[in-house]
């Protein structure tokens, strides 16, 4: 009997075969739904041959990291993956928040991930970039690329949906997970990025989540915090209790005055403020300073 493929089965061959043309890869893992996708196609693909390396920093949302450290261990990962401290801002400039702001950070993340590859006889420290990323400002992809990573999800032609449809087949619980990023992306270029104030937007963040808004950012504007969220969660909004308890919880965590965005949430919402040739030279990585 013929078994049927779909177009959603020979994809995913096809990217394990791409996978498994390494002796040994490294996933970058940052507990999103492309990283998750890849780390379990890599362990599909490589059995104990595939690792995976989270960089931790005040960046990340610390649930993030939790829940991270916790996905590893349900795809069977164990010790081959290593949740190591990283010092984004200790980088020099990088707490400036120029337009490559996320060149210095995947910059941070490679030279991190190197040298532990090196040593484990790794040779492909593989990014959860998509082909839909490659449309956006993303000099960090760039700066990976410089320092040897490969992207196997845009090799083998993913998208995101798609990535979402094959994780949900493959029955991974981060095939709907809202769209995440570092935090450093809720500062407007050129506003100073500090510990606290990293903090301060995780804390806010996470009170939202725990009310049940999913796919949200809370945008940093000194005493203001701009609020994107979907359409199902700019609807709750109707509720005066719920919008006076938001208030509440935004001044709890050190804001003036809670904004609502009306355009709701988009991902890269800051890139927006950038002229057109400053959105090119921030594609190529080049350090523009509003």
């Amino acid at each position: 009997m013929v078994v049927a493929t779909t177009p959603v089965d020979s994809k995913l061959a096809h990217l394990h075969r791409l996978l498994g043309a390494h002796e040994r890869v490294m996933v970058a893992f940052s507990g999103g739904v492309d990283s998750a996708f890849l780390l379990k196609a890599a362990v599909d693909a490589l059995g104990d041959r595939a690792y995976a390396i989270t960089a931790v920093s005040p960046t990340m949302a610390r649930s993030e990291a939790r829940d991270a450290e916790a996905l590893g261990r349900e795809l069977g990962l164990g010790e081959r993956h290593v949740l190591a401290p990283s010092h984004e801002l200790a980088r020099p400039g990088f707490a400036d928040n120029p337009t490559d702001r996320c060149a210095m950070c995947k910059s941070e993340l490679m030279d991190i991930a190197r040298p532990l590859a090196a040593s484990l006889g790794i040779t492909a420290i593989a990014l959860g970039t998509n082909l839909d990323d490659l449309g956006d400002v993303r000099p960090g992809i760039a700066a990976a690329q410089a320092q040897g990573a490969i992207m196997p999800l845009v090799d083998a032609g993913y998208y995101k949906q798609e990535i979402r449809t094959a994780s949900q087949r493959l029955g991974l619980r981060t095939w709907d997970k809202p769209q995440l990023a570092c935090l450093s992306s809720r500062f407007p270029y050129g506003t100073r990025i500090t510990t606290d104030r990293l903090a301060q937007v995780d804390g806010f963040e996470d009170a939202l989540r725990a009310l049940g808004f999913g796919q949200l950012r809370v945008r940093f504007h000194e005493q203001v915090a701009r609020l994107e969220l979907d359409a199902a969660g700019m609807a709750r909004l109707a509720d005066e209790s719920l919008r006076q308890q938001i208030v509440a919880l935004g001044k709890q965590h050190g804001f003036t005055y809670i904004a609502l965005d009306l355009q709701g949430f988009r991902s890269g919402s800051l890139n927006e403020a950038l002229a057109p040739p400053l959105i090119q030279l921030a594609r190529r990585g080049t350090r523009v300073v509003p």
